[in-house]
């Protein structure tokens, strides 16, 4: 189980001390909208992943599926989806 980041751990000054770490930090826990995939729609064609400017797009064996841990719901993917499979919703506080 890794160890929950505070803000008390994180380098002061944007520095990057260890390449790739975006892997162990959830990054997309501010997004005000998130990507919702049609999977009916999804070919695979993977032009959503390549345009994704934070490799948040896993290429899963039917479909392309948005990591919601690391995207910041920019919308480009559904920009750039050929097929209109990909659209963008307002994103909802869960208040339990």
């Amino acid at each position: 189980m890794t160890k929950k980041l505070t803000w008390r751990d994180i380098t002061t000054g944007n520095v990057v001390t260890e390449p790739g770490n975006f892997i162990i930090n959830r990054t997309g826990d501010w997004r005000t909208e998130r990507p919702v995939v049609d999977k009916e729609k999804c070919n695979k064609c993977a032009v959503c992943w390549l345009f994704c400017p934070d490799a948040a797009i896993k290429l899963n064996t039917d479909y392309c599926e948005p990591d919601l841990y690391h995207c910041k719901g920019c919308g480009i993917c559904a920009a750039v989806c050929l097929n209109g499979a990909i659209t963008v919703i307002e994103e909802e506080e869960n208040y339990e």
